[in-house]
């Protein structure tokens, strides 16, 4: 793709989301993500792939839907309030508001069109896709989540935990392991939205730091497959390691930087006496976990036969201080925990 149309759409991309970010008013809202995903649509289809257009066309069109029961929700407030104002939506809109922006984040059961999508389209745009993409749909989740309804987010959190261990049990696909993964981790975040909005957004902000070090460990690893990634150790073993760790991290295991929302969400749910919750959501993460280890299992005590034991290791050409610095953060801020959460 020409540069300039590419800087263009990030651009595009950028001003959409800060749009979003900015706005007080439903109509701009839904104006910036109606930009953001006009600008997705080319940097999908960048390479011309009957699999990257098919990917574009399933989430143009899951995106069109959900906007347009998002616009609708918004006519009817409207209509009811008299104003645009994102902080007074009616009780009647709310819960269809809230599907049609979970529609757009991917959460469960509207989640089909996130593993077709990402399996279609290369490394960088899943990881555009996986983490930038999700910031605006979530920050107005969070802007109207006082007046959520609650047996809705927690009804599709446990869904979507579910769903994203099971699903990625049986794939070999690493990018439909990472839409799985996405999915799960949302139902994370969901289930405590309404109860602590703060510790959401911690989750997620976590979240977006792991699947960012997770995404480029791959692309500099150019791996897409399971049997790609199991001859990594003698390409790079420094940055198999740290894959390694990082898959680890994702899976919530303590003392990496996945555990403490994982923690704290957990006796969250205790604390408000959703105690059947707490249990369906960790026996949930079970699942999750099992894939992470396979994933672990097959980086780190699997070799291909096809390989040579070589001493030499194979350095990028060009290093990533902006790789180096995503991965240290996304193993390593367990200490610093109390301190964020106290900002």
């Amino acid at each position: 793709m020409n540069p300039l149309a590419m800087m263009m759409f990030l651009t595009s991309l950028a001003i959409g989301t800060t749009i979003t970010l900015s706005s007080h008013h439903w109509l701009l809202a839904w104006i910036g993500l109606e930009i953001n995903t006009l600008a997705l649509l080319p940097i999908m289809t960048k390479t011309p792939h009957p699999r990257a257009i098919e990917a574009a066309t399933k989430y143009f069109l899951t995106q069109a839907t959900a906007s347009a029961l998002m616009l609708f929700s918004c006519l009817i407030n409207a209509m009811q309030a008299g104003e645009w104002d994102i902080n007074t939506p009616s009780n009647l809109m709310t819960n269809s508001l809230s599907i049609a922006i979970m529609m757009k984040l991917g959460l469960a059961p509207m989640h089909f069109w996130l593993p077709e999508v990402l399996q279609g389209i290369s490394l960088v745009t899943g990881l555009i896709l996986s983490t930038w993409q999700k910031i605006p749909p979530m920050i107005l989740l969070f802007q109207i989540s006082h007046n959520i309804n609650l047996s809705l987010t927690v009804i599709l959190g446990l869904t979507s935990v579910l769903i994203g261990g099971w699903g990625g049990i049986g794939q070999t696909q690493i990018r439909k392991i990472m839409a799985f993964s996405s999915i799960g981790h949302l139902g994370w975040i969901i289930i405590i939205l309404k109860l602590n909005p703060q510790l959401s957004l911690f989750n997620f902000i976590l979240y977006t730091i792991m699947t960012t070090a997770m995404f480029l460990s791959m692309i500099m690893l150019s791996a897409t497959k399971m049997s790609q990634i199991s001859t990594s150790w003698t390409k790079n073993p420094a940055l198999t390691t740290t894959t390694m760790l990082v898959l680890l991290s994702l899976a919530g295991l303590p003392p990496l930087t996945g555990f403490p929302p994982k923690l704290l969400i957990i006796v969250e749910l205790i604390k408000q006496n959703m105690f059947i919750s707490a249990t369906l959501i960790m026996l949930a993460s079970l699942l999750t976990l099992f894939f992470y280890l396979r994933l672990t299992y097959i980086i780190a005590l699997t070799l291909s036969p096809n390989t040579h034991n070589s001493t030499i290791w194979r350095t990028p050409t060009k290093p990533w201080l902006v790789f180096s610095i995503i991965n240290t953060m996304a193993l390593t801020l367990l200490p610093l925990t109390p301190a964020i959460l106290l900002t």
